[in-house]
């Protein structure tokens, strides 16, 4: 049976946050709302977007939240247009995938992002071969719901026994529970080590590298 890896991507491979929160910004301001600062903004990231402007907003229509996700993503588009979306790996992933797969792992992806954008943010690394299994919000339900985490194990070969879900949000702990896997939190993203250990992370890293040492004692010792 295949070991399998699986990464969130926004606050866990790379750090977006503040172009998230710029998009937002442009979206909610166009449609007369309050902007959230950015600690609150960062609280939704990792939803699909209907559901982080569903949490954002929660006295507005199902209509609305849709209409804004939509203005959302548009925002983004525009400031990749402009060059302006920085989207940096955190220090450290690279030679944490380098190492997973030297160990034996496969490596998957699953994100609130949309294809386009996942593949964009992949590429622009050169490391979007590199996954065996990318999920994302355009064709399963919100975390944290195990849609992606069950359609990856799939693809790879691998079952939820085998399967780690690495991520920085409580949604992505939440997500690895619900579909049988091990999850370890990425502590150097966007929720608190509290709230990750609360929704069942196995465990926390703090860096990147601390993964590979909690796999190898959690895991495989």
């Amino acid at each position: 049976m295949n070991r399998l890896a699986i990464f969130d991507c926004d606050g866990t491979l790379v750090d977006t946050g503040a172009t998230i929160f710029a998009a937002l910004k442009v979206s909610l301001q166009e449609n007369g709302y309050a902007v959230p600062t950015p600690a609150v903004s960062r609280r939704v990231i990792g939803l699909s977007l209907v559901e982080a402007m569903a949490a954002l907003l929660p006295n507005a229509t199902a209509g609305q939240h849709r209409a804004l996700a939509e203005d959302c993503e548009r925002a983004f588009m525009a400031l990749r247009s402009k060059g302006e979306v920085e989207e940096p790996l955190f220090e450290g992933v690279l030679k944490l995938l380098d190492a997973l797969e030297a160990d034996g792992w496969l490596l998957a992806v699953a994100t609130g992002k949309s294809d386009r954008g996942l593949r964009h943010c992949l590429e622009q690394h050169e490391i979007h071969a590199r996954f065996v299994s990318l999920q994302t919000a355009d064709r399963h339900p919100s975390k944290p719901h195990p849609s992606m985490v069950e359609q990856a194990i799939a693809e790879a070969g691998a079952a939820p026994r085998t399967t780690i879900v690495v991520g920085d949000t409580s949604f992505d702990m939440a997500m690895a529970v619900s579909a049988g896997a091990a999850g370890i939190g990425a502590g150097w993203g966007y929720h608190e080590r509290e709230e990750l250990i609360e929704a069942g992370a196995m465990a926390v890293a703090e860096q990147p590298l601390d993964v590979l040492k909690l796999i190898r004692s959690h895991v495989d010792g």
